[in-house]
């Protein structure tokens, strides 16, 4: 007599083979977290679908027979959007990861879900076309995760996040269907389900193919680095920088305690120990111009009192400045043992106040918080530095990313730019929605996901029913 979790296995490797399920409990160790590590849940198994028929199948099965899943990519996520909290059934797409077709004539790519984002442009490359949003990962981070999150990347600023440059999904709902939203010239006839299932965080189904927009490569490029005595004086030049009519590519923004960091890691830009902040500015587009722009930019940091700027002189020194600012993140092993990202929106206005406020926090709190965010459009993301082996810590990070939450939204701004609401910000939704708001958009996910069965318990404070895997399988004796 078959147990739950064993017939589990064995219609999941009926549909995708013996090759495309894991079971062992020492392999799913592997998938317990994905980014978000201060909360964790073993799978019951992981699946790997390899084609749209595959995912539909195994959707199907788990639908029929009641059993949750949650959808993966790389596992990059930083709001626990793909943690197996209750035991569900991981399916990971990191193996349906073919660009399927490029068409240069009209400018689009279509690609499965698991291809990961910077694969994309440097296969576009050759041709002079590149793909646009450009999270922080994209090295490792793949393209269904960036349509779930809505991720963005340095360059948002002036090239938008991912809704931008979506044109049309291929999608698998809780039930099994295979539907397609949208269309290779991004227009929708009706409701726009594109724009809704963009975002989404894995609620509302499993998207199996992406048609992205390719962009022409810049033909030039200026990239300004702008060094700091004082936050306050950065901050204001970020705002007097758009108040001149520039339009940045990017613009980044680093204090003192995220400078340490990476000057400890591999990509070390000399930044002078005392200065407290540091801006890196990118200016694209035709060449013709932008000479005049950069000298402008230049103008606006010496107003605001810089210590010292300058243009990269080279391409290796523009990509030694990026490679430092993009590994800002992981940098912060070299200096804490553990962190929690977090994800505010504000307006650029307030960068000041905000910045004050979270130090005031930071002071409060005891722990150290380094801020690395997209000045350009008040996408903060603050660090908070714990160790979670001193008792109580833990907890105390977490209250201190959502104290600075609550300042994002007392401010006008909102509770996430990019890394969405997962299991993390759940709560924090309360912050900026009110309990009807919340109450409608559960009902508009509960029209295609009725039974909570695809990501459960992920992204509202109130979820519609959160289904407790682990136990249901016990009570049938798995």
């Amino acid at each position: 007599m078959f147990s739950a979790r064993e017939k589990l296995v064995e219609e999941l490797t009926r549909i995708v083979g013996r090759r495309g399920v894991l079971s062992d409990p020492h392999q799913l160790v592997a998938y317990e977290c994905d980014g978000y590590t201060i909360q964790r849940g073993l799978p019951a198994a992981v699946v790997f679908p390899e084609n749209t028929e595959q995912v539909a199948a195994v959707v199907r099965y788990l639908h029929r027979e009641k059993i949750p899943f949650v959808p993966r990519g790389a596992g990059t996520g930083l709001s626990g959007g793909a943690v197996p909290l209750h035991g569900e059934v991981v399916v990971n797409l990191v193996r349906m990861n073919k660009i399927l077709h490029i068409d240069y004539d009209n400018r689009y790519a279509v690609v499965q879900p698991g291809v990961v984002n910077r694969r994309l442009s440097q296969m576009a490359a050759a041709r002079g076309y590149y793909y646009a949003p450009d999270p922080s990962s994209q090295q490792a981070c793949t393209l269904g995760g960036n349509v779930g999150e809505n991720a963005g990347g340095p360059h948002c600023l002036k090239y938008g996040v991912t809704t931008n440059h979506v044109l049309a999904l291929e999608w698998v709902p809780p039930d099994g269907q295979v539907v397609l939203v949208g269309g290779p010239n991004g227009d929708d006839m009706g409701y726009d389900l594109r724009g809704l299932l963009i975002g989404s965080e894995g609620t509302l189904g499993i998207v199996t193919r992406i048609w992205v927009r390719l962009l022409k490569k810049p033909v030039g490029v200026k990239t300004v680095l702008a060094l700091f005595d004082r936050v306050d004086d950065a901050s204001r030049a970020v705002s007097g920088i758009i108040a001149r009519g520039i339009l940045p590519g990017a613009l980044e923004m680093m204090d003192q305690l995220a400078m340490r960091a990476v000057e400890a890691g591999a990509y070390r830009v000399g930044y002078p120990e005392d200065i407290e902040a540091v801006l890196l500015l990118e200016l694209d587009g035709e060449a013709e111009g932008l000479e005049d722009q950069a000298r402008e930019a230049v103008a606006v940091c010496r107003e605001h009192g810089v210590r010292d700027v300058r243009v990269a002189s080279c391409e290796a020194e523009r990509t030694l400045w990026w490679n430092n600012r993009k590994t800002a993140f992981g940098a912060m092993g070299n200096i804490s043992p553990d962190y929690l990202v977090q994800d505010g929106v504000i307006p650029r206005s307030t960068l000041p106040e905000v910045l004050e406020r979270i130090a005031e926090i930071s002071k409060d709190s005891g722990l150290r918080i380094a801020n690395v965010f997209h000045a350009g459009d008040g996408n903060l993301h603050p660090l908070v530095l714990f160790d979670s082996s001193v008792p109580g810590e833990t907890r105390r990070a977490v209250e201190t990313g959502s104290r600075i939450l609550q300042v994002c939204a007392d401010v006008g701004g909102s509770i996430t730019g990019e890394h969405g609401v997962g299991l993390e910000k759940m709560y924090d939704m309360e912050k900026v929605f009110s309990p009807a708001d919340i109450d409608f958009q559960v009902k508009v996910r509960g029209i295609w996901n009725p039974e909570d069965l695809c990501n459960p318990g992920k992204l509202f404070p109130r979820p519609a029913r959160c289904i407790d895997a682990r136990a249901m399988a016990a009570a049938a004796g798995g």
